[in-house]
């Protein structure tokens, strides 16, 4: 069964950086993109970025583009997220997921509906 865990989170001032993990247990034959989103206090969980396992393909959001960058070691069967030049708008609880419908000759997506296998979330604050 696929799980997912989330680390690195904490509080970071404005302009700063951090490094979140997601630990994957489970085959990698059994998704085809993992995504990063965030669910801020009051608001909608959002997409952040996905990478296509298969290809490596990105895709980040316009709020973090440039900003944050996603990366994936398959030897580890970790996914990580490079946060940096954070903002007080990307506090967040941050949260992994991965897509399980196959697919091919696209990058992945960033609509919450096909993922699933959600891990627990790690709180990123973004305070001076």
């Amino acid at each position: 069964q696929l799980q997912f865990v989330e680390s690195g989170g904490g509080l970071v001032q404005p302009g700063g950086s951090l490094t979140l993990s997601c630990a994957v247990s489970g085959s990698a034959t059994e998704y085809y993109a993992i995504g990063w989103f965030r669910q801020a206090p009051g608001k909608e969980r959002e997409g952040v970025s996905c990478t296509n396992t298969r290809d490596g393909g990105t895709r980040y959001a316009d709020s973090v583009k440039g900003r944050f960058t996603i990366s994936r070691d398959g030897a580890k069967n970790a996914v990580y997220l490079r946060m940096n030049t954070v903002k007080t708008e990307d506090t967040a609880v941050y949260y992994c997921a991965a897509d399980k419908t196959p697919f091919e000759g696209r990058l992945c997506v960033l609509q919450i509906g096909p993922y699933e296998s959600w891990g627990q979330g790690t709180q990123v604050t973004v305070s001076s």
